[in-house]
């Protein structure tokens, strides 16, 4: 297998890794500049050497990994019997750069509601490099005259995630398909359909978070029917509502969107450091 399947594989598999290449080599040296070895935590693909070389590139591959590092960086090592690491002695009398590349796993997110708000929020994290699933019981408001070709035209012209685009009559049935990990923003034009959807989400486990726009005595009233439906206090603490960050008190569809897509950033880039852990 060589590398670039092997990234492609890790990525649909959904695991973070780190490519490592000998970006320059000077003087003798196991592998030419160009080699590459792309670190996973539980495995590797390709070499760059063997020996100390490859012993730091998979030990720092996998530090990367543990801090959900997310830029690359540069490691040089002097390949001679003087330079001595806890990996032991490589005396090929050359010197290597080489380059560490995290690849991150791509986040997925899933806006169940495509509204006022729901609309915003797409728009705002169509930007993103992500996953993005967009979910309505009404196929008219996913219809392309409302929101284009993501991608190509209309509202979503300029997206750079991935977007699927989901007009189910059941809409909680999205919940099977959304990879683990996956971000679900409910906010849909029903309170029944609202609250059908957070039932179905509380008995997925694999999902990263569970977020739901609306009013305290909303939710007040979900917490009793959740309850008597058998959650208990644990379940319901995996809903966080209202979504959004602290501060932002208006009431527009585009500063709640702002609000809601702020909030759901940090929780990606919380998920990108806690898998390795």
């Amino acid at each position: 297998m060589d590398w670039v399947q092997a990234v492609q594989d890790l990525r649909a598999a959904r695991s973070p890794c780190v490519i490592v290449t000998l970006a320059m080599v000077r003087g003798h040296a196991p592998r030419n500049g160009g080699a590459k070895m792309v670190v996973s935590l539980d495995r590797c693909v390709g070499t760059v050497g063997g020996g100390n070389l490859e012993a730091t590139a998979i030990h720092r591959a996998r530090e990367m990994l543990a801090d959900g590092a997310a830029e690359p960086e540069l490691r040089t090592l002097t390949l001679s019997d003087r330079a001595t690491t806890e990996y032991g002695v490589q005396c090929c009398g050359g010197e290597v750069t080489m380059l560490l590349e995290p690849v991150r796993v791509v986040p997925s997110v899933a806006i169940f509601g495509l509204g006022h708000v729901g609309l915003e929020l797409a728009r705002v994290l169509a930007r993103q490099p992500i996953e993005l699933d967009l979910v309505d019981s009404r196929a008219e408001m996913l219809a392309p005259e409302r929101i284009g070709v993501p991608g190509t035209s209309g509202v979503l012209g300029d997206a750079v995630a991935t977007v699927h685009m989901r007009a189910l009559p059941v809409p909680e049935a999205a919940l099977a398909d959304l990879p683990d990990g996956a971000h679900v923003l409910v906010m849909t034009h029903d309170h029944v359909e609202d609250l059908a959807i957070i039932e179905a989400a509380l008995r997925t486990d694999r999902l990263g978070s569970i977020g739901l726009i609306g009013s305290r005595s909303k939710w007040a009233r979900f917490s009793a029917e959740l309850r008597s439906a058998g959650h208990d206090e644990a379940d319901l603490a995996r809903v966080t509502t209202p979504i959004g960050i602290a501060g932002i008190r208006s009431k527009e569809p585009a500063a709640i969107a702002v609000s809601v897509a702020a909030r759901v950033l940090q929780l990606v880039e919380e998920a990108a450091v806690a898998p390795a852990h």
